[in-house]
């Protein structure tokens, strides 16, 4: 069974916020980090850390989901965050996140 993520992540400073889907969360934060696409938008606004995630069992349900919370004001997006990750943490450097996934 193939997984989807819906994650939002962001620059170190947590000043830009960027939404995603991927069906492999560990190489799509790897490309953000290393700028494998240096003029993407990730890799101009220094993308690189994991600050949010959702899992999905289905690709449509992942894609109508990122379109929701890229719908999001700010705010709600950090409500949205802090409501798993109060601390804004890298989740791709926390064990838990690391052991469920």
């Amino acid at each position: 069974m193939k997984i989807y993520y819906v994650y939002i992540a962001t620059k170190y400073k947590n000043s830009v916020l960027y939404t995603g889907v991927t069906d492999n969360i560990y190489r799509t934060m790897f490309e953000h980090e290393t700028k494998i696409h240096p003029k993407s938008f990730t890799a101009r606004y220094n993308i690189k850390k994991l600050v949010y995630a959702e899992q999905m069992q289905y690709v449509n349900n992942a894609i109508d989901r990122e379109k929701q919370i890229k719908g999001l004001s700010r705010a709600k997006k950090i409500q949205l965050i802090e409501s798993i990750n109060p601390q804004w943490n890298d989740l791709l450097k926390d064990s838990a996140f690391l052991i469920l996934n």
